[in-house]
């Protein structure tokens, strides 16, 4: 069962006219635009995991975030573009990558090369993108994924984005379609939105 890594998904959502239009953002050919958008890509999951395991405001928000992403279907999120229009419609998650956005910047340009303020616009576009994949992902990893991260361990600290605490949270999703990946903890649903490995 190989499963294609979450870059790939993300090369694919992203297509080729969006791909030319980062190459021509980058002053480079596709295949440049391709290298740039992976490594920056892995950069995003690979902080966006490190905060989620953190024990602190930026970890909560970050499963908070994910656990968003698991209950809205954001289909066709990428048909947006970049910028503020993709942010308004992502929730929480569109404000977690706009968090993580600078430092991955900075990053990327370190390893690349590339002035931060041009990898900063890459992640503009690729943001609306990464919301499509990430909610393609969680749907087709958790069967629809509604309630999931609540239900998986019971005693998640992250509450049902829109419902009410101490409501009907985990009720409805229920055994049956909370936690098929095994042990339906928050680490695996994370693990399976951003893929097991990093390329």
């Amino acid at each position: 069962m190989s499963e294609p890594s979450f870059q790939d998904d993300v090369l694919t959502e992203l297509g080729d006219d969006r791909l030319t239009e980062i190459a021509g953002l980058l002053g480079t050919d596709t295949n440049g635009a391709r290298d740039t958008v992976a490594t920056t890509v892995g950069a995003m999951t690979g902080d966006l995991q490190q905060k989620a395991d953190a024990d602190d405001d930026d970890g909560n928000e970050v499963r908070q975030a994910f656990a968003e992403v698991t209950q809205a279907p954001l289909e066709g999120v990428a048909t947006l573009g970049g910028g503020l229009g993709g942010m308004l419609s992502g929730g929480m998650m569109a404000g977690v990558l706009a968090k993580v956005s600078k430092p991955v910047a900075n990053a990327v340009s370190k390893k690349t090369g590339i002035p931060a303020p041009t990898v900063a616009r890459v992640i503009e576009l690729l943001i609306p993108v990464l919301l499509a994949v990430f909610a393609k992902r969680a749907a087709s990893g958790k069967g629809g994924g509604a309630g999931a991260p609540t239900a998986a361990g019971g005693e998640s600290p992250i509450p049902s984005p829109g419902a009410v605490p101490g409501a009907a949270g985990a009720a409805p999703a229920g055994p049956a379609g909370a936690a098929p990946a095994g042990g339906g903890s928050l680490g695996d649903l994370l693990g399976q939105i951003l893929g097991g490995g990093k390329k």
